[in-house]
């Protein structure tokens, strides 16, 4: 089966189409085609996202990329021989007009997506796929509303069904997208997943496929949100988890010793390291970076040199933090398996960190190519293409955005 994949969560606007083989146990996923277009020049003037500005972009970005990906994936795309609504319902114009208002109803509140939508959309031939997932949670509310309706309107005039899926899953499977096929990589339970994003730090359980257990989350700040408050502290440019692993990997503790106005020393605490539990918190970590920064100022000891040690210590403790949590969770519950995934996960530092522990201590480690590991579609059809190999997953047509959805 093909299923068409669109993600809107925050801002990347992404859509991919995956075929999906086999079965539960020996699932096999061929990636058609797989796009995402970042936003991130747009919010770098506000040092983040910014909702309405993230939903206008979705709006504008949808149809071309649906477009490129169908003919990325082989998907005839060439006009129908009729470029109105009626070519998709010819019993009757009474029914071709019940469609034009259900569609325009659907789309009323997204303006730049409805012009294209009612331009474009209905010219072309329905492409060869089986199903259409979308995100409906975490994340953005206005940014998942844009993707919501763009594919409950493409389901409507396509006449498919339509799946809704939860972001977080679409990010414990996002390894699938390159591991399906290869013999060693069979995953085996227990399983361990960290996931670490700018708006989530968890730790989850999961005993088989598709069930998952909430052990450890963030009590404030997820871990993608404190590099962003750390890069600003340190003046380091939007989106602030790259610009810190850029300047930590340039930090060599001989190139700052006795250097004039550094601490040669700087040691940030590391945060529930020794809680006891699974919980993670990040918005003390952040408070002691500024702190620091603000004294550093007034004693005219801030330069480059201390913010790359800053940098440096920061992103040491954040991982120290995260790699520790996972280990003493995965003994506990006799994990076989470790997976990572969210946009975090990019950081070259931690996916270092996480392959040596795993590897010191004999977990199998399944973490998403880089391509996978920040927000995509691929995952969201991994996850629809996983459940209805399970037989469990429900196809819906009147869900709605749930901006703080819970992972089940």
């Amino acid at each position: 089966m093909k299923i068409l994949a669109i993600e809107t969560s925050c801002d990347d606007t992404a859509i991919s189409i995956v075929e999906v083989r086999g079965s539960l146990k020996k699932p096999i996923f061929k990636v058609l085609a797989h796009n995402i277009s970042s936003q991130i020049k747009i919010h770098q003037e506000w040092g983040g996202v910014v909702p309405s500005l993230a939903k206008r972009e979705h709006g504008r970005n949808l149809v071309p990329i649906l477009i490129k990906s169908l003919e990325e994936a082989g998907l005839k795309i060439s006009a129908s021989p009729k470029s109105d609504l009626a070519t998709r319902d010819t019993t009757s114009s009474s029914r071709s007009r019940n469609l034009e208002k259900k569609l325009a109803k659907i789309l009323e509140r997204e303006p730049e997506l409805k012009e294209q939508f009612l331009k474009i959309i209905p010219t072309l031939k329905i492409p060869k796929i089986d199903a259409i997932a979308v995100t409906k949670g975490p994340g953005l509310e206005p940014a998942l509303w844009v993707g919501i309706n763009f594919a409950k309107a493409l389901a409507l005039v396509w006449d498919k069904p339509l799946y809704p899926v939860n972001h977080l899953e679409g990010h414990i499977l996002a390894s699938l997208a390159t591991t399906s096929k290869k013999k060693e990589n069979k995953i085996k339970f227990p399983i361990i997943s960290l996931i670490v994003s700018g708006g989530h730090t968890e730790l989850v359980l999961s005993k088989d496929w598709l069930k998952y257990k909430i052990i450890g989350r963030t009590r404030d700040d997820a871990v993608g949100e404190a590099f962003d408050k750390v890069a600003r502290i340190l003046d380091l440019p939007y989106p602030g988890g790259p610009e810190i692993s850029k300047l930590a990997s340039t930090f060599s503790p001989t190139t700052l010793k006795g250097a004039q106005g550094s601490s040669a020393g700087v040691k940030l605490p590391r945060p529930m390291l020794h809680s006891g539990d699974f919980d993670f918190s990040f918005s003390g970590l952040k408070t002691a970076v500024l702190y620091l920064v603000q004294n550093l100022k007034k004693e005219g000891k801030f330069n480059d040199q201390i913010k790359t040690e800053i940098a440096y210590d920061f992103q040491n403790a954040a991982i120290e933090v995260l790699v520790a949590k996972t280990l003493t969770a995965s003994k506990k519950f006799k994990a076989q398996t470790i997976i990572a995934g969210g946009g975090v996960i990019a950081n070259t530092a931690l996916r270092e960190a996480l392959t040596k522990m795993t590897s010191d201590n004999g977990f199998k480690l399944l973490i998403p190519e880089l391509s996978y590991s920040t927000d995509n579609a691929t995952m969201i059809a991994l996850a629809v293409g996983l459940r209805l190999l399970a037989g469990k997953s429900k196809k819906s047509h009147t869900f709605k955005a749930e901006g703080n959805l819970n992972l089940k």
